[in-house]
């Protein structure tokens, strides 16, 4: 199914948000994960659907200071 990730299309065969991270080599990277505008407790990922043509930003968590 196509979605927009990030801001741009991208082709996937996720269907929860949890293949997705895994799709894209983030398991277990600090992320953030916004769907269509809501931001997805991690502890929800598994249990999310991605819909065809979702929107979703995915945020690297980057320490500093």
């Amino acid at each position: 199914m196509m979605i927009i990730l990030n801001g741009h299309p991208h082709q996937t065969d996720a269907q929860h948000l949890a293949d997705l991270v895994k799709e894209l080599n983030l398991t277990g990277k600090r992320i953030a994960i916004e769907m269509n505008g809501e931001l997805v407790a991690k502890s929800r990922h598994a249990l999310t659907p991605i819909s065809p043509d979702a929107r979703i930003e995915i945020v690297h968590a980057v320490g500093g200071g």
